[in-house]
């Protein structure tokens, strides 16, 4: 093997997540998903939009395999996500950090004990039954909850927060699995317009920090186009624009939302 090829088949040393030919079918013969591919690696924050219906929430489930794909395959960092069950799923699991539109948090627990969660998998099953969590995994948590601004609510239960707080909660929870993707569906449909910003720029800006590739399902294309590197539109289940935001038209936008009333 020649030292060209040698490189071209070493594996990337950046975090990422690879989909090729993802198709997914609740019922055999209509496809939700349409074989989709794409790639994004390192410092980028990709941005998923496209009309209710269109796959979008499903392609995320089916990236983490909360939802088995119908064919197709799903690699982070190189690993086959969609080849593993049990405890090699679990483990594979630890590498994707999730953020959620209704924030998923266990409401009578504390900020800190939710942000804890992230680490479940990292820990011995009788620390996690007792939630007793080694000393540098509760100085890691401080360190990020200080970071994101809520360092003061760290002993607080989680039902006091806003849903800003409650959201920035779900992301620390998230980043400190130390991904190698980080996912959020829907992650500002919850919140008021300046709350929405902030998140956005926060996960944005965990993502460069950190060199992870973001993925998000949003359905505000302003926000996407403000903040994210990328654009993938869905329509019919398949990809119809993959490209910068800036090059993000009117006429990209009637293909994948169909119509021009809503553009006025």
């Amino acid at each position: 093997m020649t030292s060209d090829q040698s490189a071209s088949t070493r594996p990337s040393s950046l975090r990422s997540l690879r989909i090729e030919n993802l198709v997914k079918e609740y019922v055999p013969g209509k496809p939700i998903l349409r074989n989709i591919s794409f790639k994004a690696e390192g410092k980028c924050s990709v941005a998923i939009i496209g009309p209710s219906g269109t796959g979008k929430s499903t392609l995320i489930r089916c990236v983490n395999k909360l939802i088995p794909p119908t064919s197709g395959t799903v690699f982070v960092s190189d690993e086959n996500i969609t080849r593993l069950h049990g405890s090699e799923l679990r483990k594979a699991r630890r590498k994707i950090g999730m953020v959620f539109q209704e924030f998923n948090l266990v409401e009578r627990l504390s900020v800190m004990e939710n942000v804890l969660c992230g680490r479940l998998g990292y820990i011995a099953p009788w620390r996690a039954w007792l939630r007793k969590y080694p000393g540098e995994e509760v100085d890691r948590a401080f360190e990020l909850l200080d970071s994101i601004g809520l360092l003061d609510f760290a002993r607080q239960r989680a039902d006091s927060l806003s849903g800003g707080q409650r959201q920035r909660v779900g992301i620390a929870r998230a980043i400190i699995q130390e991904p190698h993707v980080l996912l959020a569906d829907e992650p500002t449909s919850s919140l008021d317009p300046k709350t929405s910003v902030e998140i956005m720029e926060l996960l944005v800006a965990l993502s460069e920090e950190r060199s992870i590739p973001l993925i998000i399902n949003i359905h505000d294309v302003e926000l996407a186009k403000r903040f994210t590197t990328r654009v993938i539109g869905l329509s019919k289940g398949g990809i119809v624009y993959d490209g910068p935001p800036a090059d993000l038209s009117n006429e990209n936008l009637k293909e994948i939302y169909g119509g021009t009333d809503w553009l006025q």
